[in-house]
């Protein structure tokens, strides 16, 4: 177990790079260090006399901050970085941050992963890669083995990725650790030691990362005689995990019970979920359950990951008392005020039903975006409509909802490569999710706007999308993520509900066409309605309140609309009707 000596003694770290005949980017990499004041700690591991050349002049250029270790013969990457941590505890150092000498880490998170590090500092500060299209697809693909094994070996999902190298020590504990363990010598090293700490309760916290292949590195990943090493590794891990089992169990269900505490001890205005606001209400499900299931989609296809959802969609429709409730509120208003389809009862199976169009169109996201999903899927009601607005070089404001899938339509573009949609998305709320999302594809993120809330900077930066010719899609059907954020009470559903004044604010200050999108799936397909909603925005400053209702009574009734024909796709599973008063 770790001592806690982090804890009490001061802050100090170093940098630490394994060097392997990798001469053309450390230079570069130790002066940007250097250059934030790091000491940093050169471990050559038997590289090549030009190497050993440019090592000896990069010491000497720095040398009150390098330290230079030379390995008599290769001992592997495990090889160098365990002499590297032990001799890094040795020289007094608390905390070591490893970075490859390829050129693959971004050093500007170098502050970040280091404050993060003094903030935790029994913790391993752990690198999740975001790649771009320098990656290689073979080495992407092929992580997905490992993390699943990973989970099993820790029984957690606390290990987001345990292949990347860019982490930071807790030297006490690992220093421990390496008097008596001898981790692999090469390429499986970072994952069997981040195991093993685990093991030992060193806590895991990850951190994202920029990671790119530089075209001129070099790789000294041997394709066989690493891989075998990988699964002899996993093999040892997966027999270790197996006494471990219970205290490893019995960890898992201590962390559920003191973050089930803390929420029992939090100030009664955030006690319940239920009594928050959507956007400050804590996401449901883990990251690791989100990946599982889209490991399940990857591996044997999406009708076994729909089966797998059955079970998750129970458990969810057991414990979640405030979608239940949401979910029979909906139901109910959407059956009184619409007699002629005759809905049945919102009863706990019509519930389940409900949150099984919703995890299912979760997937299908997913799919969309891994390509399992493509445009024979896709119909379009009216082809005319969409084709005129998309030949018309103008931008364009498109409002959406959360009745259907819009994120199926912006992975479809993307597979075409039509870049000019972008998604206006709130940061404060599935941030998991789109973290899943993002890991299934690298373009995933290329065409996403986060924004707190529309606010004048916001609308400067769209308006200039817009002028160039880009289209802006951002959902009507919820309050804006920040108590200040203005509404207008529209009807909807029998009563009045408050809508978000921000995309018809946003659509006057845009001065562009306005459509409306709904992606809605039928049985085994997807139906796309494209609509006109206005060719300007305008709000004479006289009515102005009266223009933004008469625009929102516009919008809900096209939203009733849909949902009446398609009554269980509408996805708001919290309290939409609760009084909000316009600001």
């Amino acid at each position: 177990m770790t001592t806690g000596i982090e804890g009490l003694r001061a802050f100090v770290p170093c940098v630490l790079i394994p060097v392997y005949n990798h001469p053309l980017h450390i230079g570069r990499i130790v002066d940007t260090l250097v250059a934030q004041r790091l000491p940093v700690l050169l471990v050559d591991d038997g590289s090549d006399a030009a190497t050993r050349a440019v090592l000896d002049a990069i010491q000497a250029r720095h040398a009150e901050a390098v330290v230079l270790e030379r390995l008599p013969h290769n001992l592997g990457k495990g090889g160098a970085v365990s002499h590297g941590l032990r001799h890094a505890h040795a020289l007094g150092y608390t905390h070591a941050l490893q970075v490859d000498a390829d050129g693959q880490h971004d050093l500007a998170d170098v502050p970040a992963f280091l404050e993060d590090a003094r903030q935790r500092p029994q913790s391993v500060i752990c690198g999740t890669p975001h790649y771009d299209a320098s990656v290689p697809r073979g080495r992407l693909y092929g992580r997905y083995i490992t993390h699943f094994w990973v989970w099993v070996e820790t029984l957690s999902f606390d290990i987001v990725d345990s292949m990347c190298g860019f982490r930071v020590y807790p030297l006490a504990a690992t220093a421990a650790l390496l008097a008596r363990h001898q981790p692999p010598s090469r390429m499986a090293f970072d994952t069997d030691i981040l195991v093993r700490l685990y093991w030992r309760g060193v806590p895991v916290h990850s951190k994202r990362t920029r990671v790119v292949y530089p075209k001129n590195g070099i790789s000294h990943f041997q394709m066989f005689g690493d891989n075998v090493a990988i699964s002899l590794m996993h093999t040892r891990l997966v027999f270790g995990m197996m006494p471990r089992a219970p205290a490893l169990l019995w960890r898992a269900l201590r962390c559920r019970a003191s973050v089930d505490v803390s929420r029992t001890q939090a100030p009664a205005s955030a006690s319940t979920d239920s009594s928050l606001p959507w956007w400050r209400r804590p996401e449901r499900g883990s990251l690791f359950g989100m990946r599982l299931l889209a490991f399940a989609c990857r591996c044997f296809g999406l009708r076994a990951a729909r089966a797998c959802l059955v079970p998750v969609v129970a458990y969810f429709a057991l414990r979640d008392t405030q979608a239940r409730a949401a979910s029979r509120d909906y139901q109910q208003r959407l059956r009184n005020a619409a007699p002629e389809i005759a809905l049945p009862k919102p009863t706990f199976w019509r519930t389940f039903a409900h949150l099984s169009a919703f995890a299912n169109a979760a997937l299908d996201k997913f799919a969309a975006w891994r390509g399992l999903l493509g445009e024979h899927h896709v119909q379009i009601d009216d082809p005319a409509a969409l084709d005129a607005a998309a030949n018309d070089s103008r931008g364009a404001l498109v409002i959406g909802s959360h009745l259907g899938n819009l994120e199926m339509t912006r992975a479809l573009a993307r597979s075409r490569g039509i870049d000019r949609i972008h998604a206006v998305v709130y940061t404060r709320h599935a941030q998991r999710f789109r973290a899943m999302l993002a890991g299934s594809n690298i373009d995933f993120a290329a065409n996403l706007i986060e924004v707190d809330d529309i606010g004048p900077a916001t609308a400067i930066m769209l308006r200039e999308r817009i002028e160039r010719g880009d289209w802006l899609v951002i959902v009507g059907d919820r309050v804006p993520s920040s108590d200040s954020g203005r509404v207008v009470h529209a009807p909807f559903l029998g009563a009045p509900a408050p809508f978000a004044q921000g995309p018809f604010i946003l659509a006057a200050l845009l001065e562009c066409p306005v459509f409306l999108l709904f992606c809605l799936r039928d049985r085994t397909t997807y139906r796309l309605y494209f609509e006109a909603f206005a060719d300007i925005v305008t709000l004479p400053r006289a009515s102005r309140e009266a223009s933004l209702r008469t625009y929102a009574e516009r919008y809900a009734s096209r939203l009733e609309y849909y949902c009446r024909r398609y009554p269980m796709h509408w996805f708001n599973f919290f309290d939409f009707w609760r009084s909000k008063s316009p600001k």
